[in-house]
């Protein structure tokens, strides 16, 4: 069973709103093991919109669109699709009802271009609007089959997981088993070189299959198979999941599609361990991205963004001659981050302390390169361990990746302290 998604709308094709609907609606096919090839925007144009159509029908069993069937003149997916399908309009009463209902509450005349909501097209299963008040439709025809959902999220997502879902179950799913899929998760690696050590998995895949994904500073590969029960589905995947673990065991962190500051503000939670950070050149990213995790608060318990040589020196105690001065390695440099890191952990009394003291860019600072980082991670009764990056990109990349290669570094660090308790 294919599908094509057909989100309606002009302001999509500006980039006045993101198309956040193509990726729920994907999702919500593939957990019905219906698969998406192709997504189409289209503006409010009745001839370009009749086309997309047409070009969906050849390639899709179903077509599902969003958007476009609100009470003004360029709201006409209904409208094209009824012209496509050689079929008449008319008003679904219950929707009506739900017009009068929303006006009379308001206490203002209902004007008549809402009567356009309530439009459905002769033979369709009406969708009832929960929170909102344009109705969608579900039809099938020569084979085909449709279901027309409103735009507005909040209107969209109740209407597939309360009634178009099951209209789908009813009507369109007969010997379609549903997808199911693990995310694998890895820190520390790029995508191209992930890809290469499992290019003979992907190579060889039938079912279960293997896609890597990429975001900054972190990869995801996701198994995917078919199966009549989640048991049966999770049985198939096992091995081809234990097959990857063990060729990435310094870089899979998690089995679930979750950051790895999750995966650390949970390996720190267990563990009973806290931690605290000193940036320069991130300015309070690092903090930042382990704070947006709940229940991070047990865990971090404060930072210092020392921006400047001023900060560094007197809130982090760092040396002025290690600072500045001909000979001075300067606030780029492993000894600043190796002092930042201890310090930062001594101030604010935490297990780890973690410190980013770099160039991020436009220009040299120190006479020395956009891209050259140094982190450093302090621990307690231990000595401090100090990287040097070399990254590529603009600021905020830079300040981006410096962020994940620390807290990838730090999760190396628990996952060692975990193999020897």
């Amino acid at each position: 069973m294919k599908a094509e998604i057909i989100a309606v709308g002009t302001e999509l094709l500006l980039g006045q709103i993101v198309n956040t609907n193509a990726q729920f609606l994907s999702q919500e096919l593939a957990s019905l093991g219906i698969d998406v090839y192709f997504q189409t925007v289209v503006g409010d144009n009745m001839g370009r919109l009749c086309q997309a159509i047409r070009a969906a029908q050849s390639r899709a069993d179903l077509l599902i669109f969003s958007g476009g069937i609100g009470p003004t003149q360029d709201d006409l997916t209904k409208e094209a699709l009824a012209s496509v399908l050689g079929r008449s309009l008319h008003y679904d009463r219950m929707a009506m009802d739900s017009l009068d209902r929303f006006f009379q509450g308001r206490g203002t005349p209902m004007t008549e271009n809402n009567l356009r909501q309530a439009l459905a097209i002769d033979g369709c299963t009406p969708l009832q609007n929960e929170t909102g008040l344009a109705v969608g439709n579900a039809i099938e025809q020569n084979g085909k089959f449709y279901i027309v959902l409103p735009g507005p999220p909040k209107e969209m997502i109740p209407m597939v997981q309360n009634q178009a879902k099951t209209w789908i179950l009813q009507h369109v799913l007969t010997h379609e088993k549903p997808i199911y899929s693990k995310m694998l998760k890895f820190a520390g690696i790029g995508e191209s070189a992930l890809e290469t050590r499992v290019i003979d998995l992907i190579e060889q895949q039938s079912d279960p299959t293997v896609a890597p994904y990429a975001k900054e500073s972190e990869v995801t590969l996701r198994l995917t198979t078919k199966a009549d029960s989640e048991s049966e589905a999770m049985a198939k995947l096992e091995g081809l999941e234990q097959e990857i673990s063990s060729r990435f065991a310094d870089h899979l962190y998690a089995t679930e599609d979750v950051p790895i500051e999750k995966t650390i503000v949970d390996m720190l939670t267990e563990r009973n361990l806290t931690v605290s950070c000193a940036e320069s050149c991130t300015g309070g990213l690092l903090m930042q991205t382990i704070t947006t995790i709940p229940g991070s608060a047990a865990v971090f318990h404060g930072g210092i963004v020392c921006y400047s040589n001023e900060m560094k020196e007197k809130l982090l105690n760092v040396p002025h001659d290690m600072l500045e001065g001909e000979s001075a390695p300067g606030a780029v440099s492993a000894e600043t981050a190796k002092v930042l890191a201890e310090q930062v952990r001594m101030i604010v009394d935490t297990d780890f302390g973690l410190s980013i003291t770099g160039v991020a860019g436009p220009g040299y600072s120190e006479r020395k390169p956009v891209g050259l980082v140094y982190i450093g991670i302090s621990r307690r009764g231990k000595d401090t361990a100090v990287y040097e990056l070399n990254l590529k990109g603009n600021r905020e990349t830079i300040r981006m990746r410096s962020t994940k290669t620390i807290l990838y570094h730090l999760w190396k660090l628990l996952k060692e302290i975990e193999g020897k308790a």
